[in-house]
């Protein structure tokens, strides 16, 4: 019996050793939540921490294929998930072997482009031109704020194509859809938040 105890008690003392070395580990992979502003119209976000030109989507880059990605900002009016609007947009993805340097396009209500980027000035550029509207909410109601963004099949570019362009509600549904095993995703989140604390930016864009 004395035996027993002795050797449950290493394998504890061994478990929290092990749980005292992981802890630090754990912790330098905390995420950063959504930095938010207000310019009067739109809601403007910042994701401190937040690299996607990685992983496989930097390795198909560098095989000189085209990425594309689709992002969305929703607002949330509670926090069991009330949608109050959503903003999604489409990004095209390419590099310069050469020059070693990427270009982004973006599809959606703000269409922009930018190119000769490094990988962390694209990141930013990107980010940094994210808004959704806050037109007609209640300046003084907390809402929650979610930043999604996934990778795209290219084939399933097509579908997200109307007429007239891009389809909003084609990439409402596809962000929406179950993500496949290849799919890679990036999600930040933060809240509650309420229009009269958040700091004011110079007026920008004006977003749907």
């Amino acid at each position: 019996m004395t035996a027993l105890l002795a050797r449950d008690i290493g394998i504890s003392r061994r478990r929290w050793l092990l749980a005292g070395l992981t802890l630090p580990l754990f912790g330098s992979r905390t995420v950063e939540p959504l930095q938010v502003n207000f310019d009067g119209d739109n809601l403007h976000v910042a994701a401190p921490g937040l690299h996607f030109l990685t992983g496989k989507p930097l390795e198909r880059l560098r095989d000189a294929a085209t990425v594309a990605f689709l992002s969305q900002l929703t607002i949330y009016s509670d926090d069991r998930g009330t949608v109050f609007r959503r903003m999604p947009e489409r990004i095209i993805v390419s590099y310069d072997l050469w020059e070693e340097k990427f270009a982004v396009s973006i599809t959606g209500p703000a269409a922009r482009s930018n190119s000769h980027m490094g990988a962390a000035q694209a990141e930013l550029w990107v980010i940094d031109g994210l808004a959704v509207s806050a037109l007609g909410m209640d300046p003084n109601r907390q809402f929650w704020l979610q930043f999604e963004l996934r990778t795209s099949d290219r084939r399933e570019w097509s579908q997200l194509l109307g007429e007239t362009g891009i389809s909003l509600n084609s990439l409402l549904d596809w962000m929406t859809r179950q993500r496949g095993p290849d799919d890679a995703y990036w999600t930040r989140s933060a809240g509650p938040f309420r229009l009269v604390d958040l700091p004011r930016t110079p007026r920008g864009p004006r977003n749907g």
